[in-house]
């Protein structure tokens, strides 16, 4: 079992590849996220977790990590990803990912609605909110990758 993270950041990165696994792996690599194991997990940041943009996590780690993707081999059309923390003034936070054929802004406003909603649904203040988005233009293969990593 692993422990509750205590510290976290947010990233959003886009890169190119030869195929659809590298483009993914290049901007996992562009996110600073390229090294370690990311363990898929969904939407809560824990109580008290810190937000230390510098956060530097140990190569080969295994890592909870919510993330939002997006891979296109389509030349020309324009991808997003974007994913937002939530936080409430004293309890935990919420994290949502978003990922869709559209810019940077469109990504960011989905955030911030879905944040918006998923504080009301649990009847929580939402006291601040970080959004991370990039969006990217497909040249051969491109891939749009929005996380927010979890560590100890």
């Amino acid at each position: 079992m692993l422990p509750t993270p205590k510290k976290y950041f947010l990233t959003a990165a886009a890169a190119e590849g030869e195929s659809t696994l590298t483009a993914f792996d290049n901007a996992l690599l562009s996110g600073k996220v390229g090294n370690i194991n990311l363990i898929r997990v969904s939407s809560i940041l824990p109580p008290g977790a810190e937000h230390d943009p510098e956060l530097v996590i140990p190569p080969g780690s295994l890592v909870p990590t919510a993330y939002g993707y997006i891979v296109s081999s389509e030349p020309g059309q324009l991808i997003a990803a974007a994913v937002g923390v939530g936080l409430s003034p004293d309890t935990f936070g919420v994290i949502m990912e978003f990922s869709g054929v559209c810019g940077k802004e469109e990504a960011y406003n989905n955030i911030k609605s879905m944040l918006e909603e998923a504080f009301r649904s649990r009847k929580m203040e939402l006291k601040d909110m970080k959004i991370a988005a990039v969006e990217h233009r497909v040249v051969k293969t491109g891939c749009a990758l929005a996380a927010v990593p979890m560590w100890y």
